[in-house]
């Protein structure tokens, strides 16, 4: 990490390890899936060490604070150090992933529509026997 003061949105979302690709992460701010400090933001905004990032990759959004600046990509462990995710976004991220856990299943109940391969053999048997 080098000793810079500013640096473009786009560039320190990449690497922090948000986007696999700068291009990608430019694409998202155009979007409107990043905010800066609350306030919609351009790729070539500049950041800087204490600003406010919300992220609106996954739901719920992640909220982070940008803590160090870096012009390279590292490892997984270095971006990490980038950023402090915010408590509220850390809590709010669990209670999703909880409820996601405890969810049912999506697929289609049964009797309805198509039937399964399943279902396509025992309707057989039975046409079978009649």
């Amino acid at each position: 990490m080098s000793e810079i003061h500013k640096m473009r949105l786009d560039k320190w979302l990449w690497a922090a390890r948000f986007y696999k690709t700068r291009s990608l992460a430019t694409a998202e701010v155009n979007l409107g899936r990043v905010l800066v400090n609350g306030k919609g933001a351009k790729p070539a905004r500049d950041v800087a060490v204490g600003d406010t990032i919300l992220i609106r990759k996954h739901y719920p959004p992640i909220t982070v604070t940008v803590v160090q600046l870096s012009q390279t990509r590292g490892p997984a462990t270095v971006a990490r150090t980038l950023y402090e995710e915010h408590p509220e976004s850390i809590l709010s991220r669990e209670q999703a992933a909880e409820q996601r856990r405890l969810a049912p299943e999506p697929g289609r109940r049964r009797g309805m529509g198509r039937p399964t391969k399943r279902e396509r053999r025992q309707i057989d048997r039975l046409k079978r026997f009649d």
